[in-house]
């Protein structure tokens, strides 16, 4: 288990954490969410060790994660730069080195994921594209297969064929390697059928863990003729709308009761659940 007390982190007058308590049960995926400069990079770095605390605690199963060897050699985690080689170029001698730092490290279904994405042993990074670099980096951490494995928008550049690779691939290996996946994205609404739970920074600040079934029935969504649509949801928080000719979908924020729902039924609307991403919007302040 990782966990966070009273955690900050401070660039000079700027806080990025402030007083965060966090804990992440094993086992499970989740989706970290935030706007820009929301703390989501900083959370990621301070949990992976490459960051000092300015105060407070980072713990893996009790053990400080910074500046331990035993604790770092367990987490992984792709930054969003890359952050890959320390030097090396050679992208066979990259995966070479993250087998002698992690134990768990898996060469065999490193280069069966190679192959999924086109890539070779031979190739250098200076050689790859942007988004074959992504790839790479989604090479080294799926094949870690660390107790806690982290991607900090490691998608950035892929097409949607090797974003889906990705999404597969990491659902299929979590079900047979169980362990704990974070992964910080703005593709809320592509990669938020991956989380079971998500977590919501804002300033700095936890705004909201909730399970993402849970976090759906907060709101709900309501299609049907577009007179019959705008005349239900009067008085009601809207989320966002969408029309296709006359033909009407309205998200609205807050659960709606039994006799509501009846009522819905009645007129022959339908109700459905919200984009995570709706609510996501709504939570951190609108558009």
């Amino acid at each position: 288990m990782i966990t966070t007390t009273d955690l900050c982190v401070r660039y000079g007058e700027t806080t990025a954490l402030d007083a965060l308590d966090l804990d992440l049960t094993p086992g499970r995926i989740y989706g970290l969410l935030g706007r820009n400069g929301a703390g989501k990079t900083t959370l990621l770095a301070t949990l992976a060790g490459f960051r000092k605390p300015s105060a407070g605690r980072v713990l893996l199963d009790g053990e400080p994660v910074f500046e331990n060897p035993r604790a770092t050699s367990r987490i992984c985690l792709i930054r969003e730069d890359g952050g890959l080689g320390d030097g090396i170029d050679r992208l066979g001698d990259i995966l070479d080195m993250a087998r002698a730092l992690r134990k768990t490290h898996d060469q065999g279904y490193a280069a069966a994921l190679l192959d999924r994405f086109g890539l070779s042993r031979r190739q250098t990074l200076g050689s790859l594209s942007r988004g074959q670099r992504s790839a790479f980096g989604i090479v080294v951490g799926l094949a870690s297969r660390a107790p806690l494995t982290m991607f900090d928008e490691a998608h950035l550049g892929m097409d949607a064929p090797g974003r889906r690779i990705f999404a597969d691939e990491l659902l299929a290996d979590y079900v047979a390697h169980p362990r704990t996946f974070l992964l910080s994205t703005h593709l809320i609404e592509e990669q938020s059928p991956l989380f079971e739970q998500v977590l919501i920074l804002h300033r700095g600040r936890l705004l909201l863990r909730e399970d993402v079934d849970d976090l759906r029935t907060r709101g709900v969504a309501v299609t049907g003729p577009a007179a019959l649509v705008d005349d239900f949801v009067t008085g009601l928080t809207v989320l966002g709308e969408r029309s296709l000719g006359p033909t009407k979908e309205v998200t609205v924020y807050g659960a709606l009761a039994e006799p509501d729902r009846e009522a819905a039924r009645l007129h022959g609307l339908q109700l459905g659940p919200v984009a995570v991403q709706d609510l996501f919007i709504h939570l951190t302040g609108g558009v």
